[in-house]
């Protein structure tokens, strides 16, 4: 879908209105917005941002992610949200953080050995079991669901992996069907092309000695690692309807006020 606005310091950011979702309605325009996160937003930015008019902004983040990075931009007055969705034993996190911050890399040499998609990967499938994945994902849907939350702006660092599941998460709630979620989640790649260019090349400069073939892979999406949500999804709990129940603590009643605040 082609977006009515754009934010120069989050170009991956959208609006999820006009997806299709259950019985055919559509998402409602600017009530659901995914984006980076928003420390590097220009002055013309926030004009666009108060034009959207967020209730609430969900972060994703841990502390020590929102500790190195320049604090998020906001407008207005939104309830801010922390949720965070990180696990320590898994450096992905906090490698990409400093890929898109210029930090050193030199500590991740066992993230290098295991291989950065098969990193990526194995962090989809604990998006789906892992302890504070399950409370933060399931809190942001129950926050979504909520009238008094919307317009409602969620993300992560980089806007793609832990902001990309929870978009499949909301649109699978919606009824949207897997093709256009799909979509979604892979429209990341174009949209962030160009930045992607500017921080491998700005790496090379910093640590030449570094392999962007080991970088290139966290900060894109990939097929495969929805794939492998997914495949862990049916693995633990058969269905998404039953990740969502069972996996995420998600209800019935949450799902209906769910598609009555968002659906048209």
């Amino acid at each position: 879908m082609e977006r009515d606005w754009r934010l120069v310091g989050a170009p991956n950011a959208r609006d999820l209105g006009g997806l299709v979702g259950a019985r055919g309605r559509r998402v409602r325009p600017g009530r659901l917005i995914r984006t980076p996160a928003l420390g590097r937003l220009t002055d013309e930015d926030l004009t666009v941002l108060a034009g959207l008019g967020p209730a609430c902004v969900v972060d994703l983040r841990d502390r020590s992610e929102v500790s190195v990075a320049p604090p998020d931009r906001l407008v207005g007055a939104p309830t801010v949200v922390h949720l965070p969705v990180h696990d320590p034993a898994h450096p992905v996190f906090t490698y990409v953080s400093a890929v898109l911050l210029g930090h050193d890399l030199d500590g991740y040499a066992d993230l290098a050995r295991q291989g950065t998609p098969a990193a990526m990967a194995d962090i989809y499938r604990w998006f789906v079991t892992g302890e504070s994945a399950r409370a933060g994902f399931g809190a942001a849907v129950r926050l979504a669901a909520e009238s008094a939350n919307l317009p409602l702006v969620y993300h992560c660092s980089a806007g793609k992996d832990r902001t990309g599941w929870l978009t499949v998460v909301l649109l699978h709630a919606l009824g949207v069907d897997e093709v256009a979620i799909r979509a979604d989640y892979l429209a990341n790649n174009e949209l962030t092309e160009s930045l992607r260019e500017v921080l491998i090349e700005a790496m090379r400069r910093r640590h030449p000695g570094v392999d962007d073939a080991a970088v290139r892979p966290v900060l894109e999406v990939r097929p495969e690692y929805l794939d492998a949500g997914y495949a862990q999804v049916r693995r633990v709990h058969g269905s998404f309807d039953a990740y969502l129940r069972d996996g995420l603590g998600v209800t019935d009643e949450t799902v209906a006020a769910l598609r009555a605040n968002l659906l048209e």
